[in-house]
């Protein structure tokens, strides 16, 4: 158990002893931490007040954690001072584990017949084969953006299919004066290219070794996987390293969907409604996403996948309103007002036919592939921080003498957080 948040199991199970119950899901305070900014932060907002517009006697308060980069310091900080809430928007499942034993969560498990749901997404939320997550969205983290006039004006007929065209489009898109690629490495957002290269090099099975520790980071599937990323940086995909490092995910979006001075973001599906609501651009014309190209090493069918999940915090004096909360946001009114600004719903009364272009590519790749969840978010925070520490040093020397370098210090760390 995660020492800083071991001793506040006590102050958890005091909270949810004190913490008066209500008689009905229909009244009262509904708590929600939430993290989610800008056009996420909005969809979030919308469906908040059509929920309360079906359910008049639930007020809904909202207690918004806006930080830059990983959410989760901020998350531990309220918890750890005594925020109490009934529901938390969450995005790692590592975290959840981390609440869960924590005994900071509620179960869901008799909860679950109530939400539109299928069994695939029940196992997704599970930890250690109890029920906390409740899905609200998804998307596909193995799609490129970018801009249609851009590859036009490059000369590129269709977006690449392959890695060996990929690569050869860099030259292409430089002599139209654009940049191939903008690495958002400031924070995190530069793991997303590792992330799916190992999947295109080692499959399913690999990444999710990987994310267990049953494999080390110093594995040849690793050490392979590097390697194509170094060859993606000394093929001209990027910006002079101290660019690279200065560049937050949202800024690489303005870079590639904004202003066109770059030609592909590989990132999260959140870009798409940010795309929509931010920019203006018309989806599908202005802008669309491709898959990953592929490597031909036999596991191109795979797909890096993220979710929003709705876990139930004990310290929440309202689970009934929660409860009523979680059912709506997997129905059929949530799910098209999230389809509205791009993005998709699990739900299984969802209309399909309601998602934009891109939110259509980016369903239709998820449900074709062997999908794993973003390794970032399945490793341990401390060890996650050292992964992304040690790839922003990649990106500035990708020699296999860094490569080497690299992977034994994320090993070392990875030694001690498994203990």
């Amino acid at each position: 158990m995660p020492s800083v948040l071991s001793a506040f199991v006590l102050v958890v199970a005091m909270t949810t002893i004190l913490a008066p119950s209500l008689a009905s899901a229909q009244s009262g305070e509904l708590v929600i931490i939430s993290w989610l900014s800008g056009s996420e932060g909005e969809v979030m907002h919308a469906m908040e007040s059509a929920f309360q517009r079906s359910h008049p006697d639930i007020r809904i308060r909202e207690i918004n954690l806006t930080v830059q980069g990983d959410p989760r310091g901020a998350i531990r900080t309220a918890l750890l001072g005594g925020e109490k809430a009934d529901l938390l928007v969450n995005t790692w499942p590592a975290f959840r584990a981390e609440l869960a034993d924590a005994g900071m969560l509620r179960p869901l498990d008799a909860q679950w017949n109530t939400v539109d749901l299928s069994e695939p997404w029940r196992r997704l939320g599970q930890y250690k084969g109890v029920t906390y997550g409740v899905t609200f969205t998804f998307g596909d983290r193995s799609g490129i953006f970018y801009r249609t006039d851009g590859l036009k004006k490059a000369g590129i007929v269709e977006p690449p299919k392959t890695w060996r065209t990929f690569l050869d489009s860099f030259g292409k898109l430089r002599a139209a004066g654009i940049t191939p690629i903008s690495m958002p490495a400031k924070t995190w957002a530069h793991a997303e290219w590792f992330e799916t290269l190992l999947l295109r090099v080692g499959g399913v099975d690999a990444a999710s070794k990987l994310a267990a520790h049953r494999i080390r980071w110093t594995d040849p599937v690793v050490r392979t996987t590097l390697r194509l990323y170094a060859d993606m940086l000394r093929a001209g995909c990027c910006d002079p390293p101290d660019r690279m490092l200065a560049t937050e995910w949202d800024g690489a979006a303005n870079e590639v969907l904004k202003s066109g001075s770059h030609g592909y973001e590989l990132i999260g599906m959140w870009v798409n409604s940010r795309a929509k609501s931010d920019y203006g651009l018309k989806e599908g014309v202005d802008y669309a996403m491709f898959q990953f190209p592929a490597l031909g090493l036999g596991h191109d069918d795979t797909a890096s996948i993220d979710t929003k999940e709705f876990v139930a915090l004990k310290s929440g004096s309202n689970p009934a309103a929660a409860d009523a909360f979680m059912r709506w946001i997997t129905g059929p009114e949530a799910a098209a007002i999230e389809a509205k600004s791009g993005l998709a719903s699990p739900s299984a009364k969802a209309d399909t036919a309601q998602l934009s272009p891109v939110a259509t590519v980016s369903s239709n790749a998820v449900k074709a592939s062997k999908s794993q969840f973003v390794l970032g978010d399945l490793l341990p925070g401390d060890l996650v921080d050292e992964y992304r520490v040690q790839l922003q040093i990649f990106l500035q020397d990708p020699s296999d003498a860094t490569i080497d370098k690299v992977l034994a210090a994320i090993e070392q760390k990875a030694q001690s957080s498994y203990r």
